[in-house]
């Protein structure tokens, strides 16, 4: 590597982290590089003001292939972002981004892996530049798009090049092979490993959380070896913009091509991503989205290794609780965040039509649903809390399914129109909850199909062994990425646990504190299981990685 990113100034700034990362997904133990309060971030002018410079303007990456230009994001807060991006020709940047992967790979995985350190670090540096351009992409109020769309998206992408090392350095580098042949000569071979990356990888970025959702793939995908091409949602580019270019540049002073990341941005109503997802050269893919896209890639792409992340629908049982007035609070915390548009928010509350016991006392069904309530109205009574904790509507969609909602079932908690102070244009509304009987086939048909946005349903169901049955159903036909549940009974908790390990779902019990059932931790918690509808590969674990290159050996003789 030339002078400006030597071989030993990336293992100074960096293996040090890298190690205690190894650690971390090692003992699911809480640890993070990357601060989440706002604070600990000394550009918060600078920032906005870097982010309001990137308007109205090209956002120049010098990548070859560009054929001409595109763009159109409008902030889900009213603004006009006006940033114009490469539009690329594949012919021409496919082959370029193919001709930089051998010199990468001839790298190995620790400086891969270290390279990769000092993009997130350059990322984390510019965390308010990055939450704003998440902000007025995904709708997420200012501080969730701080701290999801920053630190903890840079987690998950440090975790990813964690998981990426450890399968890769599972093989020695070499091997000196002797096989015994009694009185005569042994047998000797010397063997040289090295891990070989499968081709370009994919990264289709979503709306709701460019960053989180985009990091895992990018990183995973590059750390093994692999150049990667970044296609973005066509309403939240700039995050991923952004991050391309912070790539290229730390790629292009550490000594490799800053073609192995690169941009691929798409014209209005142009489906690039299919294009693009069926090119010979692509061989990981990495989408969160839809789930009829999920499953056009899952049996179209057949030349590539797809990951998908696609819907579900979340389930809470609530059997019983001993802090009643927490359950309460945590459930109305849990539905109200970002407007439910997280594909980890709570939908189908079960909850016996006999009521539940709490040490409150005996609740009805009806009861429990006025008090969730009257929770959720007091947690957004004041519109400056809510605006923090709602954000904006990120699209069209969202909106029209929450107008839809009180012709599903009855209303049990209607929503309401709540003005942003800075951003009058803002569309931020409050949850609806809406009560249905699982006994009728018109709620049924309501309550098992993914309704995203900020629209949960009370589902009254006979007994908590029919909500278990109805659980298991749920995420065997439906998928979901969380499960949650409240009880007091060790047997149901029993039998909770067993329904999530054969349905393969991540289980959260008697959350009541600081601490929801739509928030996973990096280095500890895994997004996702892979093993139910909704996710086809859990952030992260070793399969998430793995079958990103493959070990090709040379043997000959010693």
């Amino acid at each position: 590597m030339p002078s400006e990113l030597s071989t030993v100034l990336l293992v100074e700034r960096h293996r040090g982290t890298l190690d205690k990362a190894l650690e971390a997904v090692r003992t699911r133990a809480y640890w993070s590089p990357y601060p989440e309060h706002p604070k600990a971030y000394a550009d918060a002018d600078e920032g906005r003001a870097a982010f309001e410079a990137l308007l109205g303007r090209r956002f120049d990456l010098d990548q070859p292939g560009t054929d001409e230009w595109t763009g159109g994001e409008h902030s889900p807060y009213g603004l006009e972002l006006g940033v114009q991006y490469p539009h690329p020709d594949p012919d021409v940047l496919l082959p370029a981004m193919r001709a930089a992967m051998p010199a990468w790979r001839d790298a190995g995985p620790e400086a891969r892996a270290l390279v990769c350190l000092e993009i997130l670090a350059r990322i984390n540096a510019r965390t308010h530049e990055f939450a704003h351009a998440v902000m007025h992409t995904s709708g997420q109020a200012f501080t969730m798009a701080l701290q999801a769309g920053g630190p903890h998206a840079q987690d998950r992408g440090l975790e990813a090049v964690a998981y990426a090392y450890v399968e890769q350095v599972r093989t020695p580098d070499s091997a000196d092979w002797v096989k015994p042949q009694g009185k005569r000569d042994p047998l000797t071979l010397r063997k040289a490993f090295t891990a070989v990356p499968r081709g370009i990888g994919l990264v289709i970025g979503c709306n709701t959380f460019p960053t989180w959702n985009g990091y895992p793939g990018l990183f995973a995908s590059l750390a093994t070896g692999n150049a990667v091409l970044v296609k973005p949602h066509p309403r939240a580019v700039l995050p991923l913009a952004l991050t391309v270019s912070v790539a290229r540049e730390v790629l292009a002073e550490a000594g490799f091509s800053p073609d192995l990341v690169s941009l691929a941005v798409e014209r209005p109503g142009e489906g690039l991503a299919k294009t693009l997802a069926l090119r010979p050269e692509v061989k990981v893919i990495d989408y969160t989205g839809s789930t009829a896209f999920g499953d056009w890639l899952e049996s179209h792409a057949l030349q590539a290794q797809v990951f998908t992340e696609k819907a579900g629908v979340n389930t809470v049982v609530v059997d019983s609780t001993d802090d009643y007035r927490g359950m309460l609070s945590n459930l109305a915390f849990s539905l109200s965040l970002y407007s439910g548009q997280m594909c980890t928010t709570p939908q189908n509350l079960l909850i016996p039509r006999d009521g539940i016991t709490t040490d409150a006392g005996p609740r009805t069904y009806d009861e429990v649903v006025a008090d969730l309530g009257a929770a959720i109205d007091g947690l957004l009574g004041d519109d400056a809390r809510a605006n923090a904790l709602l954000g904006a509507l990120v699209n069209p969609e969202v909106k029209a399914r929450l107008d839809a909602a009180p012709g599903i079932g009855e209303v049990a908690l209607a929503s309401r129109s709540v003005t942003h102070p800075e951003f009058p244009d803002a569309v931020v509304r409050t949850p609806a909850l809406l009560k249905l009987d699982s006994a009728k086939p018109e709620a049924e048909s309501a309550f098992m199909a993914e309704c995203f946005g900020p629209v949960s349903f009370a589902v009254a169901v006979d007994s908590t062994d029919a909500a278990l049955e109805l659980l298991r159903r749920t995420v065997r036909e439906k998928g979901a990425m969380t499960v949650g549940a409240y009880t007091t009974s060790p047997e149901v908790e029993r039998k909770l646990e067993e329904a999530c390990w054969e349905e393969c779902a991540q289980l959260s019990l008697n959350l009541t504190g600081g601490v929801y059932v739509n928030q996973t931790a990096a280095f500890s918690d895994f997004h996702g299981s892979g093993g139910n509808p909704a996710a086809n590969a859990a952030l992260c674990d070793g399969a998430f990685v793995a079958s990103r290159f493959r070990m090709v050996e040379v043997r000959r003789p010693a």
